[in-house]
């Protein structure tokens, strides 16, 4: 065999090694893609989620959601940031100027948002997207058992509070109000009070009820229960079950008996989710990795506060009031509970 025979087949040789390598560190570079979603490219990616007040629930769950989206940074390049702020208003501005990549907020508040109705009227945000519905926050009617009121209509004739002024809670309490046929003359007198005043009026007889919208066990009521003797009413009139169905953003619920002092029953009224939201321009890989790291972490979610204890991994699909970020959907897809 001559020389140049030689060098040819040691060419073709390392050609074809060369070739093999190549393809053999490719497929396992494929493998290990579809193997780990979103793999950590040495970028890092910060993101920061507005919350409410620091003895809030809002800041508590999230804090607790950055606690577990940053456990897995360095896998991820990933790292959530809390702010606390005045709640969910001030959260959507703040991701509509991309101040804020998440916030917390009521799920009425959302829609509102979305539509451009209520305190955004004329300032539609198409871009907003639900990221997870957390926990509902139901609206509660409260008064002194020795009240011994039976229902909704029991408040007729009597000193009621029905929030601040300018809230979408009063909104909500109104609405409710309207479908029952209840009108604002119907009431001795009608306070405008924050909750910490309205338990303060209710301890001492200057009120006979008030609403109150928020999660349950809610400290101000456990506290007031600790004070005086409580009698929650439910609010399930068939007109109420009719405001239900009316928007899409409100949702039946239940306060499970022995919540507070000397509830026996299960008290039945409606609300709205307190929903993660975030906008379409926020990569999914982010999205999908915040679902990811709550639904990895789920069981042990549930046990930081009483709040979370009956929620489940379906309901955090329940009660959005905004389409899902793709994100979102990607990883609920991926563990079978979207198709």
């Amino acid at each position: 065999m001559n020389k140049k025979l030689i060098v040819f087949f040691l060419l073709l040789i390392t050609i074809l090694i060369s070739a093999i390598t190549y393809l053999t560190i490719n497929k396992t570079k494929d493998d290990t893609a579809n193997k780990i979603t979103y793999k950590y490219d040495n970028l890092a990616e910060f993101a920061t989620i507005g919350t409410g007040g620091i003895k809030g629930t809002y800041y508590l769950t999230g804090n607790i959601i950055s606690s577990y989206v940053n456990k897995i940074k360095s896998e991820t390049g990933i790292r959530l940031y809390v702010e606390s702020t005045a709640g969910s208003i001030y959260n959507i501005n703040a991701i509509k100027s991309s101040e804020f990549d998440f916030g917390i907020v009521q799920a009425d508040i959302a829609y509102n948002a979305l539509k451009g109705k209520g305190k955004f009227e004329g300032k539609a945000y198409y871009k907003l997207k639900s990221v997870i519905a957390i926990y509902p926050e139901l609206l509660t009617l409260i008064t002194r058992e020795n009240s011994n009121f039976k229902s909704l209509f029991s408040i007729k004739n009597k000193k009621v509070n029905l929030g601040n002024k300018g809230s979408d809670n009063l909104y909500t309490i109104h609405k409710l109000l309207e479908i029952n046929k209840l009108k604002k003359s119907d009431f001795t007198s009608i306070e405008h009070l924050n909750i910490r005043e309205a338990s303060q009026y209710l301890q001492n007889n200057k009120i006979d009820a008030y609403f109150s919208m928020t999660g349950h066990p809610s400290n101000n009521i456990k506290n007031l229960s600790n004070n005086i003797d409580l009698n929650i009413l439910s609010i399930d009139t068939k007109s109420t079950k009719d405001l239900i169905d009316k928007y899409p953003y409100f949702t039946s619920g239940i306060i499970k008996a022995n919540t507070y002092n000397k509830q026996n029953q299960d008290i039945h009224t409606f609300g709205v989710k307190a929903i993660l939201v975030t906008s379409s321009n926020v990569s999914e890989k982010i999205v999908y990795t915040i679902v990811k790291a709550i639904l990895e972490n789920f069981d042990e979610f549930k046990k930081q506060h009483p709040i979370y204890k009956d929620i489940t991994k379906e309901s955090l699909l329940e009660g959005l009031s905004l389409p899902l970020h793709r994100g979102a959907k990607k990883y609920f897809k991926d563990i079978g509970f979207l198709k």
